[in-house]
């Protein structure tokens, strides 16, 4: 049973933790933070874009919740991909691949997170809880995407993105058309860097008939990034717009779109390794927007 043991679970994070509770840490992914800090920057950007409005304490809420939620996803993901996770080398020792965690345990686990984030839901405004909940059909239908779509990060950027759905109601109380143009805008970003993260399994991926972007575009993937980070900026500045039509304040949008820029010069579709880093590197470019939608959204006032 030894050799089914993932480097990852004998040393970092989840090494530090007693040996019972490394499976179930490597299904929540704790030891890669990435995935919550994705899920979270579209609430915190439209949060931020709302003006806060002395809501500060949403900030840390819908941290907790992105974690929450995250987790669950990722236990989730791999119930459904549990049989198609042990045909792939990246995935084969994944704690219900391996069996190393049952069926049973594995769904507990995705509950007990699912109501963490059901204490978060109820922190916030009506109007914010509904947006919230006509989430959980894409995320339910998001890990079979890849067995009939060639884009299922589209898909992932309609999940991923929903989060600016429920930020700006949850500070103003009420749903408005800067929530619906920075999430156009976020699903963009979303496609453009799950390419980026495809490309390391494209050789996999082939070998068992999964399908993703980076697959469809091939060569090309580093103009398909371009392009979806391009559509990306363009929404968030409509957004922006909504909100304060005035050229200098688009300016905010620039140190966050510089390194998307930096992203779409190093990519280089052959090169899984440097791929990953640069989809890794989308946390600071999630921080940077973020400042940036803060700056206008406070001294946009009512």
């Amino acid at each position: 049973m030894n050799d089914l043991v993932p480097d990852s679970e004998r040393t970092g994070l989840i090494g530090a933790l007693p040996a019972v509770l490394r499976p179930y840490a490597s299904l929540m992914r704790i030891d890669r933070p990435i995935g919550t800090w994705l899920l979270y920057w579209p609430c915190a950007w439209s949060v931020a874009l709302a003006g806060v409005r002395g809501e500060w304490a949403l900030f840390a809420w819908f941290l907790l919740g992105a974690f929450a939620m995250r987790s669950a996803g990722c236990v989730y993901n791999d119930i459904v991909d549990r049989n198609l996770d042990r045909q792939i080398e990246r995935t084969r020792l994944r704690p219900l691949a391996s069996g190393r965690v049952s069926l049973k345990a594995a769904w507990t686990l995705a509950i007990g997170l699912s109501l963490i984030g059901l204490v978060v839901l109820l922190q916030l405004h009506r109007t914010a809880q509904g947006v919230a909940l006509l989430s959980i059909f894409p995320v339910a239908a998001y890990p079979f995407m890849k067995r009939i779509t060639w884009w299922p990060q589209a898909w992932l950027g309609l999940v991923f993105s929903w989060g600016a759905l429920v930020g700006w109601p949850a500070v103003t109380g009420e749903f408005d058309r800067p929530a619906l143009i920075l999430w156009l805008g976020s699903i963009f970003w979303v496609i453009g860097y799950d390419t980026l993260y495809a490309i390391q399994d494209v050789e996999d991926d082939e070998l068992v008939g999964v399908r993703s972007s980076a697959r469809a575009l091939g060569a090309r993937a580093q103009l398909g990034v371009a392009i979806c980070y391009l559509l990306a900026l363009i929404g968030w500045a409509a957004a922006i717009w909504q909100l304060r039509p005035d050229w200098l304040a688009l300016l905010a949008l620039l140190p966050g779109g510089a390194h998307l820029a930096w992203q779409v010069a190093k990519t280089d579709p052959g090169n899984g390794p440097s791929a990953l880093a640069l989809f890794r590197s989308n946390r600071l470019a999630g921080l940077l927007l973020f400042l940036g939608f803060l700056v206008v959204g406070l001294s946009s006032g009512d």
